[in-house]
């Protein structure tokens, strides 16, 4: 096996979303786009030599864009999570991930603006919380908050 790739289905945006996404991730990179043929925007509705699909890499993980039109909407109910070592990677992700229309959500959650949602969390959160001494405490203190702050957080579960 050749490993996996993440498809994500776009209404006409995908190119945009890849090159959005590769400017926010370290070691990145797009592919050549493939585009539609008569055959193919024939069946589709998408307009000949329009984008079809963009291949891209961030930071390692393989992705798919792919325009097939609003027939499928990109929902909550999967995420990317950004298992970030300080303040300033959770800042800058957020930042990044959230400009241009993105939403803060809750407890680390954002929506970017093509409707992608993230976990932008510091990379110790799975032992702060699995620790019983300080799950509790730490629980409450990300509840509490959209943006992660990793200071307050540690503090809560010290």
């Amino acid at each position: 096996m050749k490993g996996i790739t993440t498809c994500l289905w776009f209404d006409d945006q995908a190119e945009e979303a890849a090159k959005f996404y590769a400017s926010v991730f370290p070691n990145s990179s797009i592919g050549k786009a493939a585009r539609y043929d008569e055959a193919g925007a024939k069946a589709s509705g998408r307009p000949k030599g329009s984008v079809m699909t963009v291949p891209f890499t961030l930071n390692g993980h393989s992705f798919l864009g792919l325009n097939g039109g609003p027939v499928f909407r990109i929902s909550e109910a999967v995420s990317f999570v950004i298992n970030c070592e300080s303040q300033a990677e959770i800042d800058h992700y957020w930042d990044k991930l959230t400009a241009g229309g993105g939403q803060e959500v809750q407890c680390g959650w954002l929506k970017d603006r093509f409707g992608v949602s993230w976990q932008v969390v510091p990379a110790r959160i799975g032992e702060l919380m699995q620790d019983p001494a300080r799950a509790n405490k730490a629980m409450q203190a990300v509840l509490g908050m959209k943006k992660i702050d990793l200071a307050t957080l540690e503090r809560a579960a010290a």
